[in-house]
């Protein structure tokens, strides 16, 4: 098992992963779409729930013949909006057929206000989140380019029904999750039989580092593999944003972007 806390004042230790030419260059291997240099998304709009026209998901597809590995990711509260996009088409450049997953039947929120009711009704039906997502795994299931590996990744909203998903969804490979509302008791968590990656935030005040350690704790205690870290500097919400704040956000990103490289490398190659 591996996790542990990374403070601002230790050097960030960064693992050394290939960076294709869509990520951000001059040492940097943050993808462009996290620091809001990325071009327009340039994948395609499925829907993949049969029967459900409202719902329509965002497809990257990696060059070459494939078959690749297949990662569905889920928006933050506010809905599949394109910088998730572009992180699909960034995942897409690194070999894995990405699927953005839309939860909200194609509405978006605007504000807080609006975003916090899209959010409060999706967590209010979660057999529907499920069966969302399972109709996500079929979609990509079905393809010749995929290998038949699939995870499932998603932020604040997205990684608490990530890892919904992971207790309680059809079987896949792996879950990511980034600072999403978390599980710690052992009973619940025995039904996840696959790794897990998981980053949060010091100073997250809604997920707190402590609930993050009992977490992990109960991962371990489990046999359950993880790479889960928590980075001391910064905030809720802080890697899909790194341009909000770049003197903060930039290194802990790198590092959770080279983790997240080498986690998926490990289990869905």
């Amino acid at each position: 098992m591996k996790h542990d806390i990374v403070m601002l004042a230790a050097a960030v230790s960064l693992l050394a992963v290939p960076v294709r030419a869509s990520c951000a260059q001059a040492g940097s291997s943050i993808p462009d779409a996290l620091v809001g240099k990325a071009s327009p998304p340039s994948g395609q709009t499925v829907n993949y729930v049969t029967g459900d026209a409202a719902t329509r998901g965002y497809l990257a597809i990696p060059n070459g013949t494939g078959p690749f590995p297949a990662l569905i990711i889920i928006h933050e509260w506010n809905g599949l909006v394109d910088r998730v996009r572009q992180v699909a088409d960034a995942f897409a450049s690194q070999g894995y057929l990405t699927l953005a997953a839309d939860l909200y039947q194609g509405r978006t929120g605007t504000g807080p206000e609006e975003n916090r009711r899209l959010s409060s009704e999706a967590r209010g039906n979660l057999p529907a989140v499920i069966a969302n997502l399972n109709a996500a795994q079929r979609f990509l299931r079905q393809r010749a380019d995929v290998t038949g590996k699939i995870g499932v990744m998603g932020w604040c909203f997205g990684g608490g029904m990530a890892l919904s998903y992971a207790l309680g969804g059809e079987h896949h490979d792996a879950t990511a999750m980034f600072y999403g509302s978390l599980v710690t008791d052992p009973a619940e968590l025995k039904r996840l039989d696959h790794p897990l990656y998981g980053t949060f935030a010091g100073q997250d005040r809604g997920i707190p580092p402590e609930q993050v350690r009992r977490f992990t704790a109960a991962l371990d205690s489990l046999g359950i593999q993880n790479d889960v870290h928590i980075y001391d500097p910064v905030g809720h919400g802080f890697w899909l944003y790194v341009d909000q704040e770049p003197g903060t956000r930039e290194a802990p990103a790198r590092d959770a972007w080279a983790r997240l490289m080498r986690f998926l490398g490990t289990v869905l190659r």
